[in-house]
């Protein structure tokens, strides 16, 4: 019997619905039963029969019941396949990630470990309140400014103000000139990556990495069934002799290479373009930190060489935030729009929101007032690290790297240093650093990675100081 409980906030006819559906799924109206007229029903319970008869339809709705006209409303004959059939007590099985998930899931779990006093994270960017606060009047700003259709479906190569506010900072600061068909915006350099590996590759291609190199760019070509090939980087950067003749595509930072932080030498640059151009082959070109540079001007990209064969990467995660998502690939126009259709397929669009504000905030100066302030507190902290390494001694120990450009400095050691053991005991000293072997396939090179950006002076001595007791 149904009841009705005048305490219960809900609606009259939500209590009784539920309290029906429970009736026919526990057994209590059987298979076939014929429920009781909705007149008789209402007058039994008190309340009106517009109420029961609401009840009714929706059990009829969800099909729990059936009706026959005249013949009344009955409980549903499958309910009872349904209890003949009892249902397992297990989930469906999870089929086994591949290794190379968990891989990844651990590099990154190491950037956002906090257990350590100074972390020398090489990849989190300088952020403070200043910089929250300007962007927080930018995304006022583009919220403000929406309508209706601002909410519908969007281009699949991203917000169209932004890209030409994209355009213009190319063209300005890295002597990029495209138009703004040959730039998409993605949620990241992986997913830059991945886009690329699912559009312009296939199956089993050669695709060419540095060793050491940027971890997620070879785990995310393997997990697309790529044929990986680890490259060796030396002083000069990436070994070009050592690229295969039938590589389909070679990924390389030029500018300030992932890890060990050498520049790719001038001779090694046009080695690279015409082997390029002779394989027609592609480069993907990182430049995820040149724009901060210590010495001299940026270096002249890759792609403005040889656009023709040329995808060009970069990120606002170590320019603005890492939160923000917004990255975009720059390459041929025909390129560009095979990538937009697979990311309309696979993707559809990047949130919007963001991609306003982020226009907003490059188009109203907020950005390269934000990048100028960078730059100076990176120069800074970059100085002071240096310093720090040579009068701690670090520099009697290590080989210091990478010292022209990026938001970080490799400190490498010889082949008898138990990289393992001495970083386990930074940690337990409070400084957490990168191990060099995270970034290697098949090199056997050791060392620490250092990231300054987010450390403040005081810290990176005391930092540099307390790695000088753990090693020496």
């Amino acid at each position: 019997m149904l009841k009705v409980n005048r305490d219960d906030k809900r609606p009259l006819w939500q209590q009784l619905l539920g309290q029906a559906i429970d009736h026919i799924t526990h057994g209590v109206w059987k298979p076939g039963q014929l429920l009781t007229p909705t007149r008789e029903l209402a007058q039994q319970l008190g309340v009106s029969r517009s109420t029961i008869q609401i009840v009714y339809d929706e059990l009829l709705t969800r099909g729990y019941t059936v009706t026959s006209g005249r013949g009344g409303t009955r409980v549903n004959d499958w309910i009872q396949i349904i209890d003949k059939c009892a249902p397992s007590l297990d989930p469906p099985q999870l089929p086994e990630l591949p290794l190379l998930v968990e891989q990844s899931q651990h590099w990154f779990r190491s950037k956002d470990n906090q257990e350590s006093v100074i972390d020398f994270s090489p990849y989190q960017p300088f952020v403070d309140t200043q910089l929250l606060k300007v962007w927080r009047k930018s995304y006022l700003n583009a919220s403000s400014q929406f309508n209706v259709s601002s909410w519908f479906y969007g281009d699949a190569y991203g917000f169209e103000p932004l890209r030409r506010q994209i355009q213009r900072y190319l063209s300005l600061e890295r002597g990029i000139h495209v138009q703004t068909d040959q730039i998409l915006l993605t949620s990241g350099a992986q997913h830059s990556i991945d886009l690329i590996a699912q559009t312009l590759l296939t199956k089993g291609d050669i695709v060419t990495v540095e060793d050491p190199g940027y971890p997620v760019a070879w785990m995310t070509m393997k997990y697309r069934q790529m044929n990986v090939t680890p490259v060796p980087v030396d002083e000069h950067g990436l070994v070009i002799e050592k690229v295969p003749a039938d590589a389909k595509l070679i990924l390389v930072t030029p500018a300030h290479q992932c890890a060990v932080g050498v520049m790719l030498s001038e001779p090694r640059r046009q080695q690279l373009l015409h082997r390029a151009a002779q394989q027609r082959a592609w480069i993907v070109e990182d430049d995820y930190d040149s724009e901060f540079r210590y010495r001299g001007d940026p270096m002249l990209t890759l792609f403005s060489q040889l656009p023709q064969n040329c995808l060009y990467l970069m990120s606002f995660s170590k320019l603005t935030m890492p939160g923000i998502r917004i990255s975009a690939i720059v390459g041929p126009a025909e390129a560009i729009a095979q990538l937009a259709r697979v990311q309309a397929f696979t993707y559809r669009h990047l949130p919007i929101m963001e991609q306003v504000a982020l226009a907003h905030f490059i188009e109203h100066g907020y950005f390269m007032r934000h990048m100028r302030r960078a730059r100076n507190i990176y120069r800074r902290r970059h100085e002071v690290m240096q310093k720090a390494i040579t009068a701690s001694g670090l520099g009697n120990k290590f080989t210091l790297r990478g010292i022209e450009t990026g938001l970080h400095v490799l400190l490498e050691a010889d082949e008898s240093f138990d990289e393992d053991a001495m970083t386990l005991r930074a940690l337990q000293g409070g400084v957490r650093v990168h191990q060099l072997h995270s970034y290697c396939l098949e090199s056997r090179r050791k060392g620490w990675v250092l990231g300054f950006a987010k450390v403040d002076e005081r810290l990176i001595v005391e930092g540099m100081y307390r790695l000088a007791e753990t090693v020496l």
